[in-house]
């Protein structure tokens, strides 16, 4: 028996042992903490050791996520735990397997994708955008973006939710902390939008406002200066598209990165824009920036209104569009909570934590 599930078995055998020696509570129970055992049997081998991960990796996650234990032989799974528990690690599996065989890679983070998933929100019925000329098919319940390099799902009910939003409307804000892929899966969607022949270039921006840093002092012209500012538009680019063909869209203008003042006086038509660090603009800046918009646009305005960069007294034109533009027709908003973090676990519980002190 390999050796994760030998401890396993252990753990399984302990927690029998507790169970049979504990007293019986006259009072009723939720039967959603009763004691249950669900089955898993898959008809691939090859898929089920993917969904296990290396040293059942993968089933070991689940066990530490969901507080259940789970035991493997061959592709044969059983699951013991509290009723509602075990039903979720079995849907949990059962998506990840389903996940293997689409060819999709299965690792620590889908696992933790995949409870997030399962915990949240059920996605509702809607579309997918493809690279493939045609754009938005419908998929049932699948959401996915499709890229030269990638398909990108959601790891989150929050980013079911973004998704579903960048698809249906013409403006979508997306607020939250750090970590829950609110440009990333803008620049996904942008990109999946230009290949489908949807819109003919795609405009990032970023107000090079600085975290601490005095530009004058980084060596080198405009362009140098501000590029560190927009890295991780680059960043994102880069895991959508080979890096050649992103060079050449950037060379030809097809992919425009710039500063926010370089907006200033411009019609947006066409295109598929997205201003990052959106917190970190004025409210004159974000007014200017809102209203470049042209026919068959779409803009995404993605930022974290805790952590703004601004001086001291200045109002964030991002909060201050939030409130401005309530309820006006076209325009949707997604709110993102440390639930949506899909980095490192910590990451979340590091938002968390600042987000308790904040309220103290």
């Amino acid at each position: 028996m390999p050796a994760g599930s030998a401890i396993r078995s252990r753990k399984l055998h302990d927690m029998y042992a507790k169970a049979s020696h504990a007293p019986k509570s006259s009072g009723t129970t939720s039967q959603g903490h009763q004691p249950a055992r669900k089955v898993v049997e898959f008809e691939d081998n090859r898929l089920a050791a993917i969904v296990f991960g290396q040293h059942d990796k993968n089933l070991a996650r689940i066990e530490q996520r969901l507080g259940v234990v789970i035991i493997n032989r061959g592709n044969r799974v059983a699951i013991e735990g509290a009723q509602d528990r075990a039903t979720l690690a079995k849907k949990i599996l059962e998506d990840l397997y389903r996940m293997a065989s689409t060819g999709q890679a299965v690792d620590i983070g889908e696992v933790d994708a995949a409870v997030r998933m399962a915990e949240g929100v059920p996605a509702p019925k809607t579309e997918s955008v493809s690279a493939r000329a045609g754009g938005p098919e419908p998929v049932g319940d699948n959401l996915k973006i499709t890229t030269r390099n990638r398909v990108i799902a959601p790891r989150s009910p929050g980013q079911v939710d973004y998704m579903s939003k960048l698809l249906r409307h013409e403006m979508v804000f997306g607020v939250g902390p750090a970590g829950t892929g609110k440009t990333y899966l803008a620049v996904a969607m942008a990109v999946a939008r230009m290949l489908a022949g949807e819109i003919d270039r795609i405009v990032l921006s970023r107000p090079a406002v600085e975290a601490g840093e005095n530009l004058g002092f980084l060596p080198g012209d405009l362009r140098d200066k501000v590029d560190p500012y927009l890295r991780p538009l680059y960043d994102a680019l880069y895991d959508m598209m080979p890096a050649e063909q992103v060079e050449k869209r950037i060379a030809s203008g097809q992919i425009e990165i710039a500063p926010l003042a370089y907006m200033r006086g411009r019609t947006l038509a066409n295109a598929f824009v997205i201003l990052d660090e959106a917190q970190n603009t004025t409210p004159m800046q974000m007014k200017m920036f809102l209203t470049r918009f042209g026919e068959n646009s779409r803009m995404a305005i993605c930022g974290d209104i805790t952590q703004v960069d601004l001086p001291r007294g200045t109002r964030s034109g991002l909060r201050n569009a939030l409130d401005i533009l309530r309820g006006v027709e076209g325009i949707a908003v997604t709110r993102f909570t440390q639930r949506d973090v899909v980095r490192h676990p910590l990451v979340g519980r590091i938002v968390e934590a600042y987000g308790d002190e904040d309220g103290r």
